[in-house]
């Protein structure tokens, strides 16, 4: 075989993904930072930004985009499916959609864009990338704080507000928005999450532990956690036609799966805890390897900026001001503000479909790529070196 040849196999790929994974927790264990920061910062150096020896092809998105999904299904074995579905974390979403929305909308216009450009950068403002902050919290042990607790329910609700968010957008730009557009599409999220939530629980989760009884699980004790995957492959499908981000789909599946009990057959979470040490990684590199700086110019560095910094305020505030009304101390709903931060990949997608329909330009388009990669580097370090460096909070008395 030709050296380009092996450069280019699927082998020298994942070899190189894995190595730069690895320097990213090398990274991170000097800078004393979580493995996320050092291993986005590592993606960073080794992608076109820098040094140019790994760019973003169909295999490294199509790798991250697995890795993102079984980091999803793996966190959601923490989380029982009642915790996630309170009213209380969708007042939060609400507000964490609202006034992030509002900012990007009002920043784009103080920077000149024209209503369709600053529909998007608004859109853009309102997801959240719960895969980051997940895995932060997973690394420090807080998935069962009651303030992780809100940040997931949210999250997910936010991911739902957030696709309503781009469907308006992309009817109103394209001057087919309809009422019954808009709530069609709300119907088919939440029908969604419904319908599948109840599914898993009643349905799947019961039928995994009768597998497990089966004459081909005690033969093959893997045949369930195989089973397990197909599933939350599938949930993560569904959840990608009806327009939701698929690693929602396999957090529920997750989820619905956190009560199952096996006696033959191979422990579903560890066995996915497994997979995603190795995708997961790929996952957090290729953020870093996304972002191009040469296409930033001297006024999208400046929108960069201020978007980044309105991006962090808008989203703390809108999130952490409710979680302080339900009644969290104030530690708490500043850990559920700054945890709803990171815009990640769902930003990225939003700036694209922009760009694509040629709304936005190249520049603007990389400003929204680092504004996401920056909100999505800011949480682990507010988390490790602010928030929960400091005493747990004692809950605040409210009149």
């Amino acid at each position: 075989m030709s050296p380009e040849g092996v450069m280019s196999s699927i082998e020298f790929q994942m070899s190189l993904l894995l190595f730069v994974a690895l320097a990213g927790y090398l990274l991170a264990s000097r800078i004393n930072q979580s493995a996320v920061i050092g291993e986005i910062l590592v993606g960073l150096i080794v992608g076109p930004s820098i040094l140019g020896l790994v760019t973003y092809t169909d295999f490294v998105s199509s790798i991250a985009h697995l890795g993102a999904i079984i980091l999803l299904f793996v966190i959601g074995f923490e989380f029982n499916i009642h915790e996630i579905f309170n009213i209380k974390y969708g007042f939060i979403a609400a507000f964490g959609v609202i006034v992030p929305w509002i900012g990007g909308y009002a920043t784009a216009l103080l920077f000149h864009f024209n209503m369709q450009g600053a529909f998007f950068v608004g859109t853009a403002l309102t997801a959240t990338s719960i895969a980051i902050t997940a895995n932060v919290l997973r690394e420090i042990n807080q998935l069962q704080s009651e303030a992780a607790k809100a940040i997931i329910g949210a999250a997910v609700i936010d991911d739902v507000l957030s696709l309503l968010a781009l469907a308006i957008t992309e009817d109103f730009v394209s001057g087919s928005f309809t009422v019954e557009g808009v709530v069609l599409v709300f119907i088919k999220a939440i029908g969604f999450m419904g319908i599948f939530g109840l599914l898993g629980v009643s349905v799947i989760s019961k039928f995994l532990m009768k597998l497990d009884h089966s004459k081909i699980a005690e033969k093959f004790p893997e045949f369930v956690f195989i089973t397990a995957m197909m599933i939350a492959f599938f949930y993560a499908m569904m959840a990608d036609l009806v327009g939701l981000s698929g690693i929602v789909g396999a957090f529920l599946a997750g989820v619905s799966m956190e009560s199952v009990g096996l006696r033959h057959s191979k422990d579903l979470k560890e066995g996915a805890e497994y997979l995603q040490i190795i995708f997961a990684s790929i996952f957090f590199v290729s953020l870093g390897i996304l972002v191009d700086m040469h296409a930033l110019t001297l006024d999208g560095i400046i929108f960069m900026l201020v978007l980044t910094g309105i991006a962090i305020l808008t989203k703390v505030i809108g999130c952490a001001v409710p979680s302080r009304l339900i009644g969290m101390c104030t530690k708490d709903s500043l850990i559920v503000g700054f945890g709803m931060s990171p815009r990640g990949e769902v930003a990225m997608i939003v700036a694209l479909i922009g760009l694509t329909g040629g709304i936005i330009g190249q520049d603007i388009y990389a400003g929204i790529v680092f504004m996401s990669l920056l909100t999505t580097i800011s949480t682990p370090i507010v988390y490790r070196n602010w928030l929960y460096r400091k005493t747990p909070c004692i809950a605040e008395k409210t009149e």
